[in-house]
């Protein structure tokens, strides 16, 4: 047991939140989503129960992995879904057509050269409350949670990615 602390804390996003994600992010049986810090593999598994969606789920914590891995045999999606244990900042998530985050926002930061430079133009992110500093999001949607208020940030990837942008 490793006693490095982890670049964000797990807190799960509650159901009604990962929909509205999904809804967002316009996500159909084509698309593949990553999720960056994917937990317990609710969003994934989610897009790929009611969408038909493939999708990765990026995450640090082994024993989450092993949760999300056992959570999406019990939902009947393995064959379209896969969990790995990866540090957010090397993995390779260039095939993601849509990629979902619930991150810090020093995190979002230092992600957001990555995604930028990985992502294909058109590629939709959606933040879970947190946003991305100068990036303007083309969206922002308040959702009512079980306990709170939850806000979510949307950005298009584009053509021509603007140079202040890859600076971290």
């Amino acid at each position: 047991q490793s006693e490095e602390p982890l670049e964000a804390p797990y807190v799960p996003t509650p159901q009604v939140v990962v929909d509205q994600m999904l809804a967002m992010a316009d996500i159909g049986p084509d698309d593949v989503i990553y999720d960056l810090g994917s937990g317990d593999g609710r969003v994934v598994i989610t897009a790929a129960q009611q969408f038909g969606a493939r999708g990765v789920g990026i995450e640090i914590d082994a024993e989450l992995v092993a949760q999300a891995t056992a959570n999406a045999q019990a939902a009947g999606v393995s064959d379209r879904v896969q969990f790995r244990e990866e540090d957010l900042f090397t993995a390779d998530f260039r095939d993601a057509t849509v990629v979902t985050l619930y991150l810090l926002p020093d995190v979002n930061l230092r992600l957001r050269p990555i995604l930028l430079t990985q992502l294909k133009p058109g590629t939709r992110i959606i933040s879970h409350s947190f946003d991305m500093g100068d990036w303007k999001p083309e969206e922002i949607e308040v959702v009512r949670g079980p306990s709170k208020l939850h806000i979510l940030y949307k950005w298009t990837v584009p053509e021509v990615v603007p140079p202040e942008l890859l600076a971290p």
